[in-house]
């Protein structure tokens, strides 16, 4: 027997779940695009590997893949990608296991925090976008 206490809102709860999942990269992408400069020295400052390089795709996956994925177009395969991008500046980010206390609390929460959204991002990837996306146009 299926569990069904909300299939009649599924349509409805994969959107806000998509929206819910994006909105801090979509204004974390908006921030490093009109900062560009100030992302590419933060990059910088931690030693993330091609730093220009790095914050142009920070921006590209951050805002405007965001944006595609709350539309709901090509919506398993960049949920995958995104889950990829997201383990990578949750290790390059916050590298909890090479720091000391107060700053490995505050990265270790981080961290997680970047796995938890990976758990629902693959989710999604399973799931699809659902009936109110540009998928199922």
């Amino acid at each position: 027997m299926r569990y069904t206490l909300f299939a009649g809102q599924r349509d409805a709860i994969i959107l806000l779940a998509r929206i819910l999942l994006m909105i801090l990269f979509l204004l974390s992408g908006w921030s490093k695009l009109t900062g560009f400069e100030g992302t590419v020295s933060y990059f910088t400052s931690i030693g993330a590997p091609a730093p220009t390089l790095a914050a142009a795709i920070a921006v590209i996956m951050e805002f405007f893949v965001a944006i595609v994925l709350i539309l709901g177009f090509y919506t398993r395969p960049l949920a995958m990608l995104f889950a990829l991008f997201v383990v990578g500046t949750a290790m390059i980010g916050h590298p909890f296991w090479d720091m000391v206390e107060p700053a490995r609390s505050a990265n270790m929460t981080q961290f997680f925090k970047n796995m938890s959204i990976v758990g629902g991002l693959l989710l999604l990837a399973v799931t699809g976008a659902g009936r109110f996306s540009l998928d199922r146009r």
